[in-house]
């Protein structure tokens, strides 16, 4: 069943000129419920434009702007209901949890600090969302077809609407499994007795990284899904023992590496990361050569990083030690299999800043993506067979002819995209009000396109690839 439902994702995401069947969901024929592989094929199927709808008491949003004053970086989960509205397909969720995301994105959803909420006259501000449908009612009600959680992140940085579902297709596109599912939705709050709801414009909807990712991709992780699985932030270099590690408790506090699941086996984690890192730096070249091949599918690794260069995503693991999650799939502290998970691309094709060995994410060296001093990838590139599976994969990827990188089939998948949301990105926090073909304002190189043929990211990146690659 599970087979099938990940076939079905994949036919999904062919050219944009093929006509594709919207997927079929049915709960598990074993038991009569839906699974975690259900959820994902009903949120981000990516052929209608949802509708998410999130009524809150005015109590339960105060105490989530005075969570905020108190702390930016605040878990603080407050009570809610979720009406999902998919081509008039209706589910409602009562006492569900909804909490804000990000890292330096982070934005009270209303007013300034110290302000409550103003009905009728109020300031909202686009912002990122957790919404947990189970957090506080465990049974399959408090389930959206199998799916127990979604984010919901707006288009920050990215007035092109549409970079960051693009690295998780082309992830999709090139076999990378470990790439999480995206797709579109329209974004509705109320709060209280106000007259209406505000409608938020159009938000990402993503696949969180935690148990349900893992269980969703049972088979691939070859049944073992209760491994330990760590979130990596910014410092997560690989090259240090002594660095922070530290268990998720949801108590505000935030560690470099950072565990999601097995909680409460914390120390046994941290020993088998620890075998990890001396592993991987202490070993001569042809001890390493031996011993990555058995604790990691190596061109699934390399696969994943050729999509990283492609859509120049600088803020990594390789160039700026953050945005990516490690998953060991045994509790072993010497016996393991170990797998990189990509996250969070909106800052990519040719939003770009001058950080670590990168100063244009358009055309720097592929083979040189960040320092020795990170030495995952860098290690494994010494090895000459790998290098080269790394460079035929790049030009597999930059072949014009195939549904992948090239300009036109990127150009075409992404104005299906925008066509699809364009009417529905006026909303009523009166930011990010229009869909333009610009990088961040920030970005260190304003002149890249998306769709235009003059500075077109998608050639110039192309060409500059197959030059390295010669």
């Amino acid at each position: 069943m599970r087979k099938q439902l990940f076939a079905s994702i994949l036919v999904l995401f062919c050219l944009a000129s093929c006509e594709v069947t919207p997927i079929e969901v049915k709960p598990s024929e074993k038991d009569n419920k839906y699974t975690a592989a259900d959820g994902v094929a009903y949120l981000y199927d990516g052929t209608v434009l949802p509708e998410m709808h999130i009524d809150i008491s005015e109590s339960e949003w105060n105490r989530l702007l005075k969570a905020f004053d108190r702390d930016s970086n605040t878990k603080e989960q407050v009570v809610c209901k979720v009406t999902y509205d998919k081509a008039g397909e209706i589910s409602v969720i009562d006492s569900a949890t909804v909490r804000l995301k990000g890292n330096t994105s982070r934005r009270r959803p209303e007013g300034g600090n110290g302000q409550m909420h103003q009905s009728g006259n109020t300031d909202w501000h686009h912002c990122h969302f957790q919404v947990n449908f189970r957090k506080l009612i465990k049974d399959d009600a408090h389930e959206l077809h199998g799916a127990r959680k979604v984010i919901l992140k707006w288009f920050k940085d990215d007035p092109s609407y549409v970079r960051e579902p693009y690295c998780f297709d082309l992830f999709r596109r090139a076999g990378v499994w470990t790439g999480v599912h995206s797709a579109y939705c329209k974004l509705y709050i109320h709060v209280g007795n106000d007259p209406e709801e505000a409608y938020f414009g159009i938000y990402n909807m993503i696949e969180p990284i935690e148990d349900e990712y893992l269980k969703g991709r049972k088979e691939e992780l070859g049944g073992k899904k209760d491994g330990f699985l760590w979130k990596c932030r910014y410092g997560t270099s690989l090259n240090s023992t002594g660095a922070d590690f530290g268990a998720d408790l949801d108590d505000g506090k935030e560690h470099t590496y950072e565990l999601k699941t097995c909680t409460d086996s914390l120390d046994l984690a941290v020993a088998q990361i620890k075998d990890f890192i001396l592993k991987l730096n202490g070993k001569s070249d042809e001890s390493f050569k031996q011993w990555i091949a058995t604790v990691c599918d190596v061109e699934l690794l390399l696969k994943t990083y050729a999509v990283n260069v492609c859509v120049g995503m600088w803020d990594d693991y390789w160039n700026n030690m953050n945005n990516w999650y490690l998953y060991f799939d045994s509790h072993d502290t010497y016996q393991y299999k170990f797998y990189f998970i990509p996250y969070d691309y909106d800052n990519t094709l040719g939003t770009s800043s001058s950080c670590g060995v990168i100063s244009d994410s358009g055309r720097h060296d592929p083979f040189n993506w960040g320092s020795s001093s990170n030495p995952l990838i860098y290690r494994i590139l010494k090895i000459p067979e790998y290098r080269e599976a790394y460079r035929q994969e790049l030009l597999r990827l930059t072949d014009q002819a195939k549904p992948y990188f090239g300009r036109d089939a990127s150009v075409a998948r992404i104005q299906e995209w925008q066509s699809l949301i364009r009417e529905h990105v006026s909303n009523d926090t009166g930011e990010d009000m229009s869909i333009n073909d610009e990088p961040a304002s920030w970005s260190n190189h304003r002149e890249y396109r998306l769709l235009d043929s003059n500075n077109n990211f998608f050639t110039i990146r192309s060409e500059s690839i197959k030059g390295y690659c010669k």
